[in-house]
């Protein structure tokens, strides 16, 4: 299959970076839930975590994603660039046939989640779960890319945000 077309769609949309892979390059560990749990501020709140009800565990969702052969991973120093660019890669990857398209991104839809506040998500249609929230060890894939991935300590740094579009 050519992903090439959906890199230079990603990339036309303002990617940083935009990178081929194959499902076996995805680096997938049940361990990003801890991250989730004891880490996350939103957990048992945001409607497209792993703590939402009904949520696949991250072994559920592998057995799931190593269906695919590949897509592409999308880089942008901006968040919700980086999850429009990675559903309008999903969108125009459906649109030509690909109907299990699916994009992974932080959701950066609304200015407030109304899912923080325990109300309905106001998207549900174009919310998607995260990279990581899904069993993705997001630090170890992308660096089998050469791409820049760091944590961070200071406010105000240039942040390295991922989505990930499976195609197929």
């Amino acid at each position: 299959m050519d992903y090439e077309a959906f890199v230079r769609l990603a990339l036309d949309l303002g990617a940083q970076n935009a990178v081929v892979f194959e499902t076996k390059d995805i680096e997938f560990d049940s361990r990003t839930l801890l991250k989730c749990m004891y880490g996350c501020k939103s957990w048992g709140k945001n409607p497209t975590c792993p703590s939402r009800e009904g949520s696949l565990r991250p072994w559920e969702y592998e057995m799931i994603f190593r269906k695919y052969q590949g897509g592409i991973i999308i880089h942008c120093p901006d968040k919700k660039l980086s999850q429009n660019i990675s559903f309008e890669v999903e969108r125009q990857a459906f649109f030509q046939g690909f109907y299990f398209a699916l994009s992974l991104s932080d959701c950066d839809l609304c200015p407030e989640c109304a899912g923080l506040k325990g109300l309905d998500c106001r998207n549900p249609v174009k919310a998607r779960p995260s990279f990581h929230s899904v069993g993705i060890d997001v630090f170890k894939t992308v660096r089998k890319f050469s791409l820049p991935i760091d944590t961070h300590e200071e406010k105000g740094e240039t942040l390295n945000w991922y989505s990930a579009v499976f195609i197929e």
